[in-house]
């Protein structure tokens, strides 16, 4: 048992986005996905695809690399991040690929891309 509440406590130390990253790593490991199983409680009908494709509506700004004013990116990334601190923006840079914010808005997500472009990011949005 106290395996376990190590594992709860570790877990709780996770950062949002080493919570995410760790989200993806385990799907990718048990060739699951996290998203919530809603058809197969829905019965037999339920198993025709769906043609219906619904409009993205949120969006992760994805930093791709850092570029070579990395100052400059890690100050924008603080600036659009508040919940990290001088080192977390820097490691998140220099750890580029990453996503910067996720589930935003695609005005919120083209806002954020053309601040850290503006200060020589690369960066997609998806």
């Amino acid at each position: 048992m106290a395996n376990l509440e190590k594992l709860v406590d570790d877990l709780s130390a996770l950062t949002v986005l080493e919570a995410s990253e760790l989200s993806k790593l385990l799907e990718e490991k048990w060739g699951v996905s996290a998203a919530a199983p809603v058809a197969a409680a829905a019965g037999p009908s339920a198993a025709a695809p769906v043609e219906a494709v619904e409009e993205q509506t949120e969006f992760t700004v994805v930093l791709t690399a850092g570029g070579d004013k990395k100052i400059n990116v890690i100050k924008e990334v603080r600036s659009v991040r508040s919940d990290l601190g001088l080192k977390e923006a820097k490691d998140l840079v220099e750890g580029a690929p990453q996503n910067v914010v996720e589930n935003v808005s695609k005005q919120q997500a083209e806002e954020v891309a053309k601040k850290l472009t503006d200060a020589g990011a690369s960066v997609t949005i998806k």
